[in-house]
């Protein structure tokens, strides 16, 4: 019953200029226009995930920190509210949320803890594959299951020798019958050990060049010849599940296979400008914490005399947080406006990705300095801030690969204009 309820009113709560993932077509009405004023409904979306984050997620943070332990009951409350999954569309049984209004969501998760909003949002990672390329009875068992039960999912992609270079995958499926049999081992999967399925993507046509390689499938956990790997104990985002994955002659029906075949890579990049700008929005996230935090403390200690907000050398810090945060906030909104009226965003998604993780990682940084040697010390928010931002810059493809992608596009732009 409560999450009829929720669902119902976040259903009301959904539109505004941002719209349905992937149901507009270049033949429908034109885009809304750009504005940056958040709607009511918007706002009341907003609020819904803010509340939940100040009452349930900050409190229990710590912990799960501290042990590592996947936070399964705050899970279970957030789906309940309909703050899992919002983006799946509503013939599946979800919310069908666009990138721009998921991403206000994902800003205010993470703003309480980025390692619980990266189990969160690995879901739509793993799910953003078969929104892009799964037959309507795939999305009905695979999707509708999600909106049906508290479940996760995970994102199969990278490899021990794998990361960046996604084409260097060696993970195989070989076809038998009417079955694929799939070899390799994966690393760093996000809900490894927690995922109900698993997009996969798997080497199909090893003489083929990347952009042919390779084959999506969705793979149910509990397939046999499955291995699940250690919980890896990483710097940060501890709540988070990262595992490595085992394949040994996993069977996986034809039925199963995710688009054409030699068609994976596409699917699998194309997930990415659904997702890089929900990452950045979660980067923006524990941004806006630390600023928060720092400006709080601020307020409070003195040295010299004054508080330290009124010392100059502070008080430009915290603006230099202001600054990027604004910046990177508004990077989000575009990328995610733009998904949403399914024009190309990928240029927009990698510069939002780039700024804001970079932008988490600095402000957690100068979040620290302020607290001088609280900062340091485990009592205090910040440092597990600090912590939590550096993955920001590897995972969903690295700086680096943010500044190759956004060069690639500047190049273009340059050589069209020359024309």
């Amino acid at each position: 019953m409560l999450r009829t309820q929720a669902l119902n009113t976040l259903r009301k709560s959904s539109r505004a200029f941002s719209t349905s993932l992937f149901a507009r077509s270049s033949g429908s009405a034109p885009a809304p226009a750009l504005g940056f004023q958040l709607s009511e409904d918007q706002l009341s979306v907003q609020e819904t995930a803010r509340q939940f984050v100040r009452e349930v997620i900050i409190p229990a943070a710590p912990h799960h920190d501290k042990t590592g332990e996947y936070p399964v009951d705050i899970i279970k409350q957030a789906w309940e509210l309909g703050l899992v999954n919002c983006h799946i569309p509503t013939e599946y049984g979800g919310l069908g949320f666009g990138v721009f209004d998921s991403a206000l969501v994902s800003e205010q998760l993470a703003y309480g803890c980025t390692g619980i909003q990266t189990a969160i949002e690995a879901n739509t990672l793993a799910e953003a594959p078969v929104i892009l390329a799964a037959s309507d009875a795939q999305k009905k068992k695979y999707l509708g299951r999600m909106t049906e039960e508290p479940l996760m999912a995970g994102y199969c992609v990278t490899e021990p020798g794998a990361g960046s270079d996604v084409a260097g995958a060696k993970t195989n499926a070989v076809k038998k019958g009417d079955k694929w049999i799939v070899n390799g081992q994966k690393m760093w999967i996000t809900n490894g050990g927690k995922a109900n399925w698993y997009f996969l993507l798997a080497k199909t046509d090893p003489a083929a060049n990347a952009g042919k390689a390779f084959t999506g499938f969705i793979v149910d956990a509990d397939s046999p010849g499955i291995t699940v790997g250690r919980k890896e104990w990483n710097m940060g985002q501890r709540a988070s599940d990262t595992r490595g994955i085992t394949f040994e002659d996993v069977e996986v029906p034809d039925e199963n296979r995710l688009g054409d075949v030699g068609q994976g890579f596409k699917v699998a990049m194309g997930a990415f400008d659904i997702t890089r700008p929900l990452v950045a929005s979660a980067a923006v996230g524990l941004a806006q914490r630390a600023m928060d935090e720092a400006s709080a403390y601020a307020l409070q200690r003195k040295t010299m005399g004054k508080y330290i907000i009124d010392h100059q050398a502070v008080a430009f810090m915290l603006a230099d947080m202001a600054i990027q945060i604004e910046a990177s906030r508004m990077m989000v909104w575009r990328a995610g406006w733009l998904r949403d009226q399914n024009k190309r965003n990928t240029y927009y998604a990698s510069i939002a990705k780039a700024l804001a993780s970079e932008t988490a990682n600095k402000c957690a940084s100068d979040a620290v300095q302020i607290f001088g040697g609280n900062g340091f010390n485990t009592e205090y928010p910040v440092e597990k801030l600090m912590r939590d931002a550096k993955i920001f810059t590897i995972y969903e493809g690295t700086s680096q690969i943010q500044r190759l992608i956004i060069s690639r596009a500047v190049a273009d732009m340059a050589k069209q204009s020359q024309q």
